[in-house]
């Protein structure tokens, strides 16, 4: 049985570690280092991939959250990493961003922004989306419909709140900036998810 064709009889599997496999290497030392080394550059890349795509930004009129790539870039580490090494990712970019990373969305750093609920969102998002990666949840266009529609559920749980308190306004102003524009973007990332992650497990399964 091929590498690909045991990924997709045990969901337990997500892309990276078909695309990195671990080595089964001798002393068996030399394996776990080589896993170690392996999920740090994965968590490192996840980081650098989203803080990449947070600077491809269009201002929103009448709205501090601009329209980013870094939504998207978050759901993809995590359903391709997987929860554990998704949350780490996110973590890491969140807490560089912190510390004056300039890499949030507009070249922004800090924990002042009236957006910064949507990154602490997307912390959760990339675990939660991981998790259903690691069930399937990124094998057919349908279940990866529902896994991004999940993901994109929890970022807006939080950030449209944050923003609420924020910005000193009603839940239901934050709803109308904070949310209602990015509904049709939010839809387009979707199909291009369903479209790029079951196509990439095809792949991996012809090559296999």
């Amino acid at each position: 049985m091929s590498t690909a064709s045991a990924a997709t009889v045990h969901p337990g599997t997500v892309l990276a570690d078909v695309i990195f496999p671990a080595r089964r290497a001798r002393p068996v030392g030399a394996s776990a280092r080589y896993v170690l080394t392996r999920d740090a550059a994965l968590v490192v890349g996840g980081a650098a991939l989203t803080g990449l795509a947070a600077q491809i930004s269009v201002p929103v009129p009448g709205s501090p959250v601009p329209v980013t790539g870094q939504t998207f870039a978050a759901l993809l580490v995590g359903t391709s990493l997987g929860a554990r090494r998704g949350f780490l990712s996110l973590a890491l970019y969140t807490l560089l961003g912190m510390a004056g990373l300039p890499w949030f969305a507009e070249g922004h750093s800090g924990a002042a922004m009236a957006s910064f609920g949507y990154v602490l969102g997307m912390l959760l998002a990339s675990a939660a989306v991981g998790a259903l990666a690691r069930r399937g949840g990124d094998r057919g266009v349908l279940r990866t419909a529902g896994t991004m529609a999940v993901g994109s559920a929890i970022i807006y749980a939080v950030g449209v709140p944050y923003l609420a308190l924020a910005a000193d306004i009603s839940l239901g102003q934050a709803v109308a900036a904070g949310l209602t524009p990015f509904l049709i973007g939010d839809a387009l990332k979707a199909a291009l998810a369903m479209g790029a992650l079951p196509a990439a497990w095809k792949l991996i399964g012809r090559r296999g």
